[in-house]
């Protein structure tokens, strides 16, 4: 496997996927050149994100997605198995559909004028463009696939996507789930009622 970057500074992989840890993905994607931020923050604060890739599927083994995307989930059942509780203890009922998830980043990331939602998001299309044809297949098996963002802000901020962001996302079938988190500020100044 080796990594290239384009004429337009995106950086790929080429070569058979090789399993590895969401540390390892987000290490390729925060040392590859970044495209210029797209997002607009004018006059806003900033804000904190995360993205994960979820993948549903009505009968899949998770295996598979593991061993075609080349990345460990950190959660995955198969359609049919005994559900379990987080702590892993069994409890009543079976999955109905197979699941696997897989976080992009270990951490929040702090938006700043280099690195956005947008940003990032152009470089996990690029990542997964290798993988199109089975992000295809799945879709007509009826699965989905979608890019989980979290976002974290403790004031108003503005997040804007472009068209050609937005295109690549279509063009590889990937829907968009946002999660917004407000932080609010603990104001010693504001009597609270014990």
């Amino acid at each position: 496997m080796r990594r290239y970057t384009n004429n337009n500074g995106l950086a790929g992989i080429s070569g058979p996927a090789q399993p590895k840890s969401a540390t390892a993905a987000v290490k390729v994607m925060t040392e590859a050149p970044r495209p210029p931020c797209c997002c607009t923050m004018r006059n806003m604060s900033e804000y904190e994100f995360t993205i994960s890739l979820r993948i549903r599927h009505p009968e899949i083994e998770p295996a598979r997605i593991t061993d075609v995307l080349g990345l460990q989930p950190q959660h995955s059942w198969k359609a049919g198995e005994p559900r379990r509780t987080a702590a892993g203890e069994d409890c009543a009922g079976e999955y109905r559909d197979s699941y696997w998830m897989v976080r992009l980043m270990d951490a929040p990331q702090l938006s700043t004028t280099e690195v956005s939602v947008e940003s990032v998001l152009v470089q996990i299309i690029t990542q997964l463009r290798r993988s199109v044809a089975f992000l295809e297949q799945l879709r007509s098996e009826g699965g989905t696939s979608e890019l989980s963002i979290s976002l974290f802000a403790r004031e108003n901020f503005q997040l804007e996507l472009s068209p050609d962001t937005m295109a690549l996302l279509a063009r590889m079938g990937l829907a968009v789930q946002l999660d917004i988190q407000p932080h609010t500020r603990f104001d010693a100044a504001t009597p609270r009622n014990n």
